[in-house]
């Protein structure tokens, strides 16, 4: 089970790493290049971590975790 402090710190993790990379994700030397990291992933990883905080946020106040619902409204 996750913790709230153990997906804080991932989340922490995830904004430092995504902070490295801005700072110098890729270079070329010549007809060479490096792609350190992507920032796609990193970024993704980001979201994932920040709903998992927010939802151990609400489940520790005791609250409930909305969940979005589609319908799709029909003439009868």
């Amino acid at each position: 089970m996750i913790t709230l402090d153990r997906a804080k710190l991932h989340l922490n993790a995830w904004l430092d790493a995504e902070l490295a990379v801005s700072q110098g994700q890729a270079y070329t030397i010549g007809s060479r290049s490096l792609t350190r990291a992507n920032i796609a992933e990193i970024r993704k990883q980001i979201g994932f971590w920040e709903k998992k905080v927010d939802e151990l946020e609400i489940a520790e106040k005791g609250g409930r975790v909305r969940r979005a619902k589609r319908f799709i409204p029909r003439d009868l």
